[in-house]
């Protein structure tokens, strides 16, 4: 499997807009997109070659809200760029690697995505994200 570096680290907060203050005011570091579905709203903040992406709960029964609720917001996962995403989960699978998502699915910016089981990484979350073939990166 190839990494190809960080792709960003996801930080759970209460609420972006709030949290965007910090970020943009204080770190005075500009924004690179804002997402959101009917579960989540991301903004994503360019730092280097990698992001920190900000996560909120779009309601209160949704699942990034109910782990700030009950004191488990920030840091949440890291997230690898991988080359083939693929070749990566048959690579884990092979090893005996445990996986949440055993196919990939369509995350952030157009991303494919997978997540690797905490139990299988010393309870760290671990994404895999393979950027869009046409190399387009940008938030919707």
């Amino acid at each position: 499997m190839k990494i190809k570096r960080i792709e960003h680290v996801g930080v759970v907060v209460r609420d972006v807009e709030a949290s965007r203050r910090l970020w943009e005011d204080c770190f005075g570091i500009k924004l690179g997109g804002v997402e959101e579905n009917s579960v989540r709203r991301l903004a994503l903040y360019p730092v280097g070659e990698s992001m920190v992406e900000l996560i909120a709960g779009t309601a209160p029964d949704t699942r990034h809200a109910q782990m700030v609720a009950e004191g488990k917001g920030g840091l949440n996962h890291i997230c690898f760029e991988v080359e083939d995403i693929d070749a990566a989960l048959a690579e884990l699978k092979a090893r005996g690697i445990a996986l949440i998502d055993q196919v990939p699915r369509i995350g952030h910016a157009g991303c494919r995505i997978a997540f690797i089981d905490p139990a299988a990484t010393e309870n760290c979350l671990i994404e895999l994200a393979e950027l869009p073939a046409d190399g387009t990166h940008t938030s919707a």
